[in-house]
């Protein structure tokens, strides 16, 4: 164990942190950072149409701007994790905040859809430095269990409100601003954060042994990144299938010769070892399963709201405002159950309550939501927050708080890594079952119709170009065609996560409380 002071590393005795009389207010700062970053996660969902519109995105290109995020992030988080378990939690956030808001002005004023990608790219880089110094430090603040359950959970309650509220304030940012203002808004947050952390963020700081290799980081990122990318275009269907295993098994050459190094060195750049722990296993899956399930519902609710019940953004905000208000409280709530009945419990039960709430908005009807649509997505939102939140604490309290950057890179990691793959196959099974069930209106020329059938924003960009009468005829027939795939993407999602309670009931059977890894 090290410690780190002015520049200087040199060991220490101890593997506990004396309870910092400031421990709350770090957390209010850390959480603040972690704000932007979870916001920016969902609050281009409610943007898409209007994005799409402005910038002539194709089906592709929106696809790319979405999910770029999260999935580059999935092959940053952990080299970014270790790094900051080395130089300095403090030191790799403020870097962060800083790339974070610049990105974000960039990314505001882009003048195309390749731009915007680039500024989303540059955006996943300051969020991968952003997400594991915030659980890194909550950790490393919190050394009493009970205290670091309820402040998880309020961790927890960021992260699911962060996520529920984005569209919310998506839709009233596009009611009066262009759709840069999505991205706008993350600089003066980022203004007031960055230096609340300087100031409050402890500089003296617990690292690990050993140095952040360079070479095995960018081996780690290739090899994440290659994975990622072809799972992406083998479920999407945009490459040849010969590409696709070629980059996959690359990807998995890449990891499996990284996983060696860690194994043979004296000093690895990641603990292994982390992964054979129950609850660092669980919550993984947990978190990949769980938020892709509910990134791919927001993002369908928030297109047929959209473009199918013709709502406005801020009117689309505002019926998911159930689902922000439950989660709101479900990570304070979280912390309280976890500490009172078990972690074992509380995870596994709220995910199959969470199937059952999503199986009855399967079969709801949205035009006509009455009081038991709100009542479904509040229950969603809440179980879903509990579950999310009960694995966070699990994760890290299985590990020293000097390791606490990793292992909180594990779990952001496996966020995104759900986010994205949970976008990118409801995005690819919304477009194979819209081809399929939209009915093109006669006389309606190849051209325009074989770009109409690829999504129904495409659909939307080509009735613009029609006479009023044949335009209104096309988008009445994609209407039906989205709808049509409602329940079915619902129910998928309520299968996954039935399942998900099942098999983390059994992979917590071993599972102890306050059961720590220490090597």
């Amino acid at each position: 164990m090290y410690l780190y002071r002015s520049g200087n590393i040199f060991p220490v005795n101890h593997v506990r942190y004396p309870a910092d009389p400031r421990r709350w207010l770090i957390l209010l700062a850390v959480m603040l950072a972690f704000l932007p970053v979870v916001l920016d996660m969902t609050i281009l969902h409610i943007a898409v149409p209007t994005l799409t519109r402005a910038l002539g995105a194709s089906s592709t290109q929106v696809l790319w701007i979405i999910d770029i995020y999260p999935l580059l992030m999935a092959g940053l988080l952990v080299p970014m994790g270790t790094l900051a378990d080395r130089i300095g939690q403090r030191r790799i956030l403020l870097i962060g905040l800083t790339i974070f808001g610049v990105a974000s002005v960039l990314a505001a004023f882009a003048p195309s859809a390749t731009i915007l990608i680039a500024a989303r790219m540059l955006l996943a880089l300051g969020g991968s430095m952003i997400m594991p110094c915030v659980l890194g430090t909550i950790r490393r603040a919190f050394e009493n269990e009970n205290e670091r359950a309820m402040a998880l959970g309020l961790w927890g309650t960021v992260g699911a409100a962060g996520a529920a509220v984005g569209p919310l304030i998506g839709g009233a940012l596009l009611e009066h601003f262009w759709w840069g203002s999505v991205f706008l808004i993350n600089a003066p947050v980022m203004l007031v954060v960055a230096p609340a952390c300087y100031l409050l963020l402890p500089r003296a700081e617990l690292t690990s042994p050993g140095k952040w290799a360079i070479g095995q980081a960018l081996l780690l990122i290739a090899g994440m990144i290659s994975v990622v990318y072809s799972l992406k275009a083998g479920v999407g269907a945009k490459q040849p299938l010969a590409i696709v295993f070629l980059t996959l098994a690359l990807g998995l050459a890449m990891l499996v010769l990284f996983a060696r190094k860690q194994l043979h060195a004296h000093e690895p750049m990641l603990d292994l070892a982390l992964f054979s722990h129950p609850a660092i296993a669980a919550g993984m899956i947990i978190a990949v399963v769980a938020s892709g399930a509910l990134a791919g519902v927001e993002l369908t609710l928030a297109q047929e709201l959209q473009y199918v019940l013709s709502k406005t953004p801020f009117q689309a905000g505002v019926f998911m405002i159930p689902i922000m208000a439950a989660a709101a409280i479900g990570g304070p709530v979280a912390g309280y159950l976890s500490n009172l009945f078990g972690l074992r419990l509380v995870a596994s039960l709220s995910l199959f309550v969470s199937a059952i709430a999503l199986g009855f908005l399967a079969a709801s009807d949205f035009n006509e939501p009455g009081l038991a649509v709100p009542v479904l997505l509040a229950v969603l939102g809440s179980m879903l927050s509990i579950g999310l939140t009960a694995s966070s604490i699990a994760i890290m309290g299985s590990v020293e708080a000097s390791k606490g950057g990793a292992a909180g890179s594990l779990e952001a990691t496996s966020y995104e890594l759900g986010t994205g793959l949970g976008i990118s196959l409801f995005g690819v099974f919304i477009s194979a079952a819209y081809q399929h069930a939209i009915a093109i209106p006669e006389g309606l020329g190849s051209d325009d119709a074989e770009q109409a059938v690829l999504s129904i924003g495409d659909t939307y960009l080509v009735s613009h170009r029609l006479a009023a009468e044949q335009g209104a005829a096309l988008i009445d027939a994609g209407k039906t065609a989205f709808t049509a795939t409602h329940s079915i993407l619902l129910s998928i999602a309520a299968g996954l996560i039935g399942v998900l309670a099942v098999v983390v009931f059994f992979m917590l059977a071993s599972y102890r409380e306050r059961a720590t890894v220490r090597h």
